[in-house]
């Protein structure tokens, strides 16, 4: 025990670093676990979508989405999703939505966005649209 007081004493930046990176993961993972919006995998936005006929918010820019996406995806900028724009989705109310960019990042944010406009059954692709790709899922043009 001696052993770490000293520690803690000779090295204070150090231990404030751990204990704010131990914060930082407790924080998030309690955030994570009471957030009504997940993240899901690109088997379970399959099953969304087959099972349950979810809706895909694919949030890429115009370009992004023309050169492919996911098939029967709607597409909704990232600026149209802050702006609250989704009268593109309006009827979707009820469905699940899942929310896709390029890389899983920005759609988190997203979909509480569309949460907060009163959906419900909000989620995100991790991985996005790269991942979809990678997994050799398909992604259309039309």
């Amino acid at each position: 025990m001696q052993e770490y007081i000293e520690f803690a004493a000779t090295t204070p930046m150090l231990v404030a670093a751990w204990f704010g990176l131990a914060a930082v993961l407790i924080f998030t993972t309690v955030k994570s676990k009471m957030s009504p919006v997940n993240a899901v995998t690109h088997q379970e936005a399959t099953q969304m979508i087959n099972k349950q006929d979810a809706v895909v918010v694919d949030m890429r820019s115009k370009d992004d989405f023309r050169k492919g996406h996911i098939v029967d995806s709607k597409n909704i900028t990232e600026s149209q999703i802050n702006d609250g724009s989704l009268s593109a989705i309006e009827k979707y109310k009820d469905s699940p939505i899942i929310v896709v960019c390029s890389t899983g990042m920005r759609a988190s944010a997203a979909a509480n966005k569309i949460n907060k406009a009163g959906y419900d059954k909000v989620s995100y692709l991790s991985g996005g649209v790269s991942e979809w790709k990678n997994a050799h899922l398909p992604l259309t043009k039309n």
